[in-house]
């Protein structure tokens, strides 16, 4: 059953709309210059970037699989992993990866765009940006202002697509201070390019007029979606695959998408931006658990990517704030009608018992614990204790979260159906 705490109440303003650059106001999060930086820890972690960046390649196994040795070496080292720890991560992701095959052609500045959304072209794309890096003479961020974010349908528009994997990518490249996760990022961004730019792209998706009222409660948005009859029997099990809420509920879906009221200040935008991270945490370690012990695979996702959202909203230009939110927005709804719509119980959370522990422990299991060596549970450590330094302690609910993941990880599950479960996981989706 879907209840509002205190601490998820839906915050409302009565101040006019600020259009449709509106901003957001928050503070950078450390950025830190591994490119430069000369201690032993920043040059361990610059040297097993461009490794990985050399050495395999982005996308593997068909072309399904990421690449995530840079989401976890950035998380471990961002929580103090050592230069010796780094290291064992990187030979732990290296066993499976792949290297580089070489594209069927070039790209050029010319027809870029036109191999958008082809993944068979990640080298030729790698290559692309990296030429063009040299012609700006490596400040990767002008060829990020030019190539992500500049020009008709931008390639920020897209970053959901692929999991939402180019966005999470593009959030560690800022904080990591480095071009090489700039290249991939782009890279990324282009290979996953989608149709899930268009509603980003089009002004009129976001204003088709809605049946459902506003609100910035988006617990009570998730409530209606829950009871809706036009989500019934889209999936026989839990899935992946959300372009199917696409092609078979577009109009329910987007009618709940413009429900999320984001025509306030932006002293109510950052409001309404830390009650998203709020419910991004919510789905993950609130709804029921798809195996004892084991974790939804696919909500982990909504928490990184709103992690990067965080990330990316003091740096990335002011313009594209609100659609980095709606973006995000229209990833969480899909993914949680393809979720099968689970209740989210707050309570499990706001009463759970943290026995005097606390984020030390957290962290020490992030790093040193069973699951150190897990991409995915590192990188969900890290945007809990993020939130928290964000948004401040809130009677304990961050820390809570992290604990209580911490604690009951087992695992990844919730794949269902053709799903692959073990080490590696394939992503059901190939449009989106």
């Amino acid at each position: 059953m879907f209840q509002l705490p205190s601490l998820f109440k839906s915050f409302r303003s009565s101040d006019a709309p600020v259009g449709e650059h509106a901003s957001i106001d928050l503070p950078s999060v450390e950025i830190h210059d591994v490119e430069t930086a000369a201690e032993r820890r920043p040059r361990t972690l610059k040297h097993l970037l461009k490794a990985n960046h050399v050495n395999h390649a982005l996308i593997y196994h068909d072309l399904r699989f990421h690449n995530h040795t840079a989401h976890i070496l950035g998380s471990a080292y961002l929580l103090g992993a050592t230069h010796e720890h780094l290291n064992e991560v990187y030979d732990k992701e290296a066993e499976e990866l792949e290297p580089w095959r070489d594209a069927p052609a070039e790209v050029t500045r010319e027809d870029w765009r036109e191999f958008l959304g082809r993944r068979e072209y990640q080298r030729a794309f790698v290559d692309f940006f990296e030429d063009q890096l040299v012609s700006m003479r490596y400040d990767w961020k002008q060829l990020l202002r030019e190539y992500m974010f500049e020009g008709k349908e931008p390639l920020v528009n897209g970053l959901i697509s692929g999991l939402a994997h180019p966005m999470i990518h593009l959030g560690y490249a800022y904080e990591l201070d480095s071009r090489t996760l700039a290249i991939e990022a782009l890279t990324g961004a282009s290979c996953f390019y989608s149709p899930l730019h268009k509603y980003i792209d089009d002004l009129s998706y976001v204003r088709r007029p809605t049946p459902i009222e506003k609100t910035t409660d988006l617990l009570a948005i998730l409530s209606k979606v829950r009871n809706d009859k036009r989500f019934d029997n889209l999936y026989d099990h839990q899935s992946g695959d959300i372009s199917l809420v696409f092609a078979k509920a577009e109009d329910a879906l987007l009618e709940y998408w413009n429900a999320w009221d984001l025509s306030g200040t932006s002293t109510a935008l950052k409001n309404v931006f830390e009650e998203s991270q709020r419910l991004a945490a919510a789905l993950l370690v609130a709804t029921p658990n798809p195996g004892k012990g084991r974790f939804d695979f696919f909500f982990v996702h909504l928490l990184t990517s709103s992690h990067a959202v965080r990330i990316l909203l003091p740096i990335v230009p002011k313009k594209h704030h609100v659609g980095l939110l709606r973006q995000w927005w229209l990833f969480a709804l899909a993914v949680f009608v393809a979720r099968l719509r689970p209740s989210v119980d707050m309570e499990v959370v706001e009463g759970y018992k943290a026995e005097g522990k606390g984020w030390r422990d957290v962290v020490h299991g992030a790093l040193k614990g069973e699951h150190a060596l897990d991409a995915h549970f590192v990188k969900a450590v890290r945007a809990f204790k993020v939130a928290e330094e964000t948004w401040g302690k809130k009677e304990g609910l961050w820390e809570k979260a992290a604990l209580k993941f911490v604690r009951e990880f087992e695992g990844w599950g919730g794949f269902g159906g053709k799903g692959v479960e073990g080490k590696k996981f394939g992503y059901p989706e190939e449009r989106y």
